[in-house]
């Protein structure tokens, strides 16, 4: 009996084959935000053989980001989280080419993303004014993408569910995105991660986070990547 060459992605070939192997290397995805959600999603998408990760987010790694954030730990406070991922990824695979754009995006800088060529847009960021103008810019540009909703306050990681952002409820921050796409007359699909759950109420306005819902929601994102690169 002939073995198979044995290489770090072969278990994944096993499910999808050589060619779409093949369609995941040569895919690029931005990943804004890369956080409790977008840093899982950043994570399993270096795990599937993507080469080229676009890596955007301005912040530094945080003491309270342990408990949710794959690259939060004692040894990385304080670092950028964009320098935390790249490392990170190349000691995943050394050969995927990681882009890092160290700015806060709002409407004034969001051209800059569309600088870079890529073919999947993930929003993970906290910013409704910034995901309002994602929106806005990949569907005039004609890019897919899928913009995460609100994981705060939800301990449930069975309720998340990808599906049209017109069909979310219990999701606050869906709530504020559904008027802005109907106010604005948006009338194609925009597609979102987002809970069905409840979410608990607290007394201060910063949310509550387990070690399981954002991180959950990051893969169900990257396995919906995924599974979109292998269907073309």
């Amino acid at each position: 009996m002939k073995l198979e060459p044995m290489y770090r992605f072969s278990r994944l070939e096993k499910l999808i084959g050589n060619e779409n192997i093949n369609k995941l290397k040569n895919t690029s995805v931005l990943i804004l935000g890369v956080g409790g959600v977008g840093g899982y999603v950043v994570e399993a998408l270096a795990r599937s053989g993507i080469e080229t990760l676009i890596l955007v987010d301005f912040d530094t790694i945080d003491i309270t980001n342990i408990n949710r954030q794959i690259i939060a730990q004692n040894s990385t406070i304080g670092m950028k989280k964009v320098d935390a991922l790249e490392k990170r990824i190349e000691d995943i695979n050394e050969n995927c080419k990681v882009i890092k754009i160290d700015k806060f995006i709002d409407k004034n800088n969001v051209d800059e993303l569309f600088k870079y060529k890529f073919d999947y847009l993930v929003d993970a960021c906290d910013s409704i004014p910034t995901k309002e103008q994602i929106i806005i810019e990949c569907l005039k540009r004609n890019i897919d993408f899928i913009s995460s909703m609100g994981t705060g306050n939800k301990f449930d990681p069975t309720k998340l569910e990808i599906c049209d952002i017109r069909k979310t409820y219990n999701d606050p921050l869906a709530r504020i995105i559904r008027k802005f796409v109907k106010d604005n007359k948006i009338n194609k699909k925009i597609t979102v991660l987002s809970s069905t759950e409840v979410p608990v109420k607290l007394h201060d306005k910063t949310p509550g986070s387990t070690s399981f819902v954002p991180p959950s929601a990051g893969l169900l994102i990257a396995s919906y990547i995924v599974r979109k690169i292998i269907e073309k």
